[in-house]
């Protein structure tokens, strides 16, 4: 095991996502909310908690990564010694903790932890999140008898779900990424074209268009598999009459700005028709009630009464959105645990909350179910709610017959000319 402080940047490091001084804030806040929780240590493991306090960006998180943050001094990062030069690079303001393929990251940990610890105090552990394996939590609970540990998997959850200006300008950035590439999938689609065909213009989108990897590929499919709700593409063609759901997102150091739109040929089936009134009228009526100080379960209540009043019945849809903000495959949702906007949901509605506020409709069809999709990234601002994907910077297009704009979800329409 090896330890290194190396306390300057490296001229060849890239430029932070935000200013280091907010970078520096979000520890002071959650060292705060340490000291009222009783808490010497927190250990945490996901990926966008270690993003969002430190600014680390790679693909290396396969390997077991662990954010050590003692209540004062340096925080230490336990990670694979060959990623040594990714840390130097990207955080040289942190302790190194490094350990060797075939080593137990558990007995480093355990090290790290100990040092501010003494006997009998509290670690805070994100025990919650698939980036922690329950055996090595184990082994380090074990090497460490005299320590008392609490879970804490939603502490630093709660900084994050209220955006700064600097969060919200590379939102904003992804949510034009995100258009530019829905653009392209759906001038791709049509009647005879597979859905691989749509996905790999979605992919060269997203990438031409300045965006990384997002959390998810995107999510193409045929609405004969539209409940199948995280698969993606397959060599099918589609057929007359069917849809094409796509859901996609742009990312920007892995910022994210999902969306979702729906695709159907002039032969649209009456359902899908319907759903889709029914769909653009439910997300009118959530970006309505989506203001400061309102509960969640009221936004849900408010889309469900607006989709009710055209099919004739209450969706039971689990949720009509989702905080979204930073997110590491395989998800944009930010970890395991995802505060959507569920019926009876007590979140109270913050100013720089980000959701990705989905209204989704399905009815039965004469000879398949018939479904309708639209969803946009929403940033709850101090007037309202403002629908990024749809007023991104970068211009809508017409699409096909109807002259109907990607982004544009005022107007549904019922069904878009291939």
């Amino acid at each position: 095991m090896t330890a290194e402080l190396l306390p300057a940047v490296p001229k060849s490091a890239a430029p932070a996502p935000v200013p280091p001084a907010e970078y520096a804030a979000r520890i002071t806040a959650l060292r705060a909310a340490m000291r009222r929780r009783g808490l010497s240590v927190l250990a945490l493991a996901s990926p966008e908690n270690v993003h969002y306090l430190l600014g680390l960006d790679h693909m290396g998180h396969f390997a077991f990564t662990l954010l050590v943050l003692p209540r004062s001094g340096p925080p230490v990062l336990v990670a694979r010694r060959m990623e040594r030069h990714t840390l130097r690079a990207q955080v040289p303001h942190v302790r190194h903790a490094l350990y060797g393929d075939g080593r137990d990251p558990a007995r480093v940990a355990a090290q790290e932890i100990a040092r501010g610890c003494p006997d009998g105090a509290t670690v805070g552990v994100e025990a919650q999140t698939m980036a922690f394996p329950p055996a090595v939590l184990d082994r380090i609970r074990g090497a460490l008898p005299g320590l008392r540990w609490a879970d804490c998997s939603t502490l630093p959850a709660r900084l994050r779900s209220v955006k700064s200006p600097a969060e919200t300008a590379l939102v904003r950035q992804a949510a034009g990424i995100s258009a530019t590439a829905m653009r392209a999938a759906l001038g791709t689609a049509g009647v005879g074209v597979s859905e691989r065909a749509v996905a790999a213009e979605a992919q060269r989108a997203l990438i031409q268009a300045g965006g990384q990897q997002p959390g998810f590929a995107p999510l193409i499919r045929s609405t004969r598999r539209l409940g199948q709700e995280h698969v993606s593409w397959s060599e099918y063609r589609l057929e007359p009459g069917e849809g094409l759901f796509a859901e996609l997102s742009g990312c920007v150091h892995r910022y994210h700005a999902p969306m979702s739109r729906t695709l159907y040929g002039a032969e649209a089936p009456a359902a899908a028709r319907r759903s889709a009134v029914a769909a653009h009228a439910g997300l009118r009526a959530a970006r309505d009630a989506l203001v400061p100080g309102a509960r969640t379960g009221a936004v849900y209540a408010a889309w469900a009464q607006a989709v009710a009043e055209v099919t004739g019945r209450r969706p039971r849809r689990h949720h009509c959105g989702y905080l979204t903000g930073i997110g590491f495959p395989p998800s944009w949702v930010g970890g395991a645990s995802v505060l959507g906007i569920r019926s009876g949901g007590r979140t109270r509605v913050r100013t720089g909350m980000v959701f990705h506020l989905m209204s989704w409709v399905e009815m039965s069809g004469t000879d398949r179910p018939a479904g309708y999709v639209v969803s946009d990234t929403a940033l709850v601002t101090q007037d309202g709610c403002e629908l990024l994907t749809r007023d991104g910077p970068v211009e809508p297009v017409p699409l096909g017959a109807t002259d109907q704009p990607t982004g544009a979800t005022d107007q549904p329409p019922a069904h878009i000319a291939n």
